[in-house]
């Protein structure tokens, strides 16, 4: 029981940490479901949700408040190992609306997610792959 309560604590932590960081109209709209579906469509072809699953990048289990190309097995560009990230909300909002800019010389093949309620919703979603 205790354990329940210590995840579902966990989660609403992670959840309000993640909305704190985008605009009102996105968190109004933020939607773990639709996080999931965001994730199906954009993220899927090249990352698992599963610990330990790595595909072209590397799993996102976990990915919410750990330090950035510190996943085993995975292989990341010299600017993401030296960019000394830890992918707290805020850091993964800003390099999913832009990854090319945020972290120049990353080797992610993605142009970004605009849309910042969509964003909010991957977030979310992300938040709650522990």
């Amino acid at each position: 029981m205790m354990t329940i309560l210590r995840a579902r604590s966990a989660l609403f932590l992670s959840l309000v940490a993640v909305t704190a960081t985008v605009s009102l109209e996105a968190r109004a709209a933020a939607d773990v479901v639709r996080g999931g579906d965001v994730f199906a469509e954009e993220c899927a072809e090249c990352h698992s949700v599963r610990e330990g699953k790595n595909k072209k990048g590397p799993s996102m289990f976990g990915v919410v408040g750990r330090r950035a190309a510190t996943v085993a097995d995975a292989s990341y560009s010299d600017a993401l190992k030296g960019s000394g990230l830890t992918w707290t909300p805020d850091k993964l909002d800003a390099y999913l609306a832009a990854p090319k800019k945020f972290v120049p010389g990353g080797k992610m093949k993605y142009d970004g997610l605009a849309d910042a309620a969509e964003r909010a919703s991957l977030l979310a979603f992300l938040a709650t792959l522990r």
